[in-house]
């Protein structure tokens, strides 16, 4: 091998003309310096006759020292080469050690970086990712300042990590290594598949499914669904990219809030899901209606404040000024979507005059969700209706009554059986009166039905059944009918509804029950005495 003559002596040994040493031994003679001493290994013999030392770690400190030898002179004779090694990791050592103190030094007093030094962090690594400091958030969090976009990233990221363990386990792929480590126990993940095996039961518990789950409710209904529609293949949507806008949907919903949560849009999608599979419906809508239509009820109400449009506008909230106090709350679901949807790429492979219009369209049914204008879609719903004109062959009738349908799950708790509808009662009317609350520490005009003090969750029960979900489930009985479950939903309905007036009733003072006790019987009498009944 003549380009290797000058490089390598005839004892097959490493010349180093510029740092003065050979590095490497012949096979047939003993190392000439003791070096290795005791820390030589039984050479190993190859085909040719060559053979090599395994002594890699000896063999970088050698290099090492040569190096130290170089820069900064040869060590005294009084000292060893080999304790000259020693020292020279020590060295090593305390080197790293000053660095690590230097770097640590550029943290703020909160566990923050500084603005300067943003990019570095305690220890760099050789990695293909950066790696995440521990120590920074446990330090962040115990002083209540956790970098927010840290936090969250870390966060979605072990969110991916479950919801991508989640659904190969539900598209009935289990894991190869049995001994693997998963965040959810398998048993679990499997009555969470048997539950989605019953999803178009109107009874489903959307809380025993979220806790299933492991908080993961929406993510894996909204993958379940599109999968059984079909609407991965149909719109050729990156699985990826799927997964990435899902989740932050349900990030940016408000876990803290007691109803508008990542829960409550899981349960609006359930109920949608039941509503697109009426008879009356399913003959008709196209992929897309189907798509639009779980969309909607996904993120119809993400990056809920836990407020209502009347406290944003007395307190100057910038969304009112936005908005010039029209729909604002719906307004900013939309804007909220329509980011997430561009930001997460789902689709960018879509021609750009067809994602825009999916997107104008995910506005109209997310603004139909505003209660302001119930009576407006009310009187039109049944305008039609009387007049026996919807064309479902029509796609302007269909999105109208993807608009209604949504507008009904979205309302569609007094119409679950009694143990589901009553926690979702008691959810909103604590959202409320924590509003009520916030009002009456800043000095605010307390909203209606804000007031814990002068309202109970009966009479506001009682007053939203009356005057919202009973006019609207009338007439979407009128339009499904013969449905099962349209007439399931108004038994439920009319039960829940006697029930909070036998509680209104319980808890109202004795000096004014004498009053509402003359309206009771004819309540009983409207209900066709279902009241005595066990509420299911």
């Amino acid at each position: 091998m003549p380009m290797l003559e000058g490089l390598w002596g005839p004892d097959l040994r490493m010349k180093d003309s510029s740092l003065g040493v050979e590095v490497g031994v012949c096979p047939d003679e003993a190392p000439p310096s003791p070096l290795w001493g005791a820390l030589r290994m039984p050479p190993v013999t190859c085909g040719g006759g060559l053979s090599l030392a395994l002594e890699l770690p000896a063999l970088i400190r050698q290099l090492r020292a040569a190096w130290r030898a170089r820069r900064g002179g040869t060590p005294g004779p009084e000292k060893s080469q080999e304790s000259a090694w020693v020292e020279a990791d020590k060295e090593e050592v305390e080197e790293a050690k000053n660095v690590i103190k230097s770097r640590s030094s550029d943290l703020e007093a909160d566990g923050r970086l500084k603005t300067g030094h943003a990019g570095l962090l305690l220890v760099e690594r050789r990695g293909s990712y950066p790696l995440t400091d521990l120590q920074i958030l446990k330090t962040s969090a115990q002083q209540g300042a956790v970098e927010s976009g840290t936090k969250r990233k870390v966060k979605r990221l072990l969110s991916f990590q479950r919801y991508c363990h989640a659904s190969r386990l539900l598209r009935g792929l289990m894991p190869r290594n049995p001994g693997s480590l998963h965040l959810l126990d398998d048993d679990y993940l499997g009555q969470a598949a048997h539950m989605l095996s019953k999803l178009d039961t109107w009874n489903f518990d959307m809380f025993l499914f979220d806790r299933l789950t492991n908080g993961n409710s929406l993510v894996t209904l909204m993958c379940h669904l599109f999968s059984v529609y079909g609407l991965i293949q149909h719109f050729h949507l990156d699985m990826v990219k799927l997964h990435r806008f899902l989740g932050m949907v349900q990030e940016d919903y408000h876990s803290q809030n007691p109803y508008h949560n990542a829960v409550h849009a899981a349960d609006v999608t359930q109920a949608m899901y039941c509503y697109l599979k009426e008879t009356r419906l399913v003959e008709h809508f196209r992929p897309l209606d189907l798509f639009l239509g779980l969309m909607a009820a996904a993120a119809h109400d993400v990056d809920h404040p836990g407020v209502n449009q009347p406290f944003l506008i007395k307190t100057r909230h910038h969304l009112a000024s936005l908005y010039q106090n029209t729909s604002v709350l719906e307004s900013h679901h939309w804007r909220s979507t329509v980011g997430m949807l561009r930001e997460s790429g789902l689709l960018s492979h879509l021609p750009p005059d067809m994602s825009q219009e999916i997107e104008q369209q995910l506005g109209s049914l997310i603004l139909a969700t505003d209660i302001s204008r119930q009576n407006e879609f009310l009187l039109t719903f049944r305008e039609h209706l009387d007049n026996q004109d919807l064309d479902l062959q029509l796609a302007s009738h269909r999105h109208f009554i993807l608009q209604i349908s949504l507008k009904c799950a979205d309302v569609c708790n007094p119409c679950r059986v009694w143990e589901l509808s009553r926690q979702w009662s008691e959810r909103v009317c604590e959202e409320f009166f924590r509003q009520g609350d916030l009002e009456r520490k800043c000095d605010l005009e307390i909203s209606p039905l804000c007031d814990q003090q002068a309202d109970s969750v009966p009479a506001i029960q009682m007053g939203f059944i009356s005057y919202i979900v009973e006019p609207l489930f009338d007439e979407w009985r009128r339009f499904t009918e013969p449905s099962p479950l349209s007439q399931a939903m108004m038994g439920h309905l009319h039960k829940n509804k006697a029930h909070w007036s036998r509680l209104r009733y319980a808890h109202t003072p004795s000096d004014t029950q004498s009053h509402t006790q003359a309206e009771q019987p004819e309540l009983e009498r409207d209900n066709g005495g279902e009241e005595g009944e066990d509420i299911p």
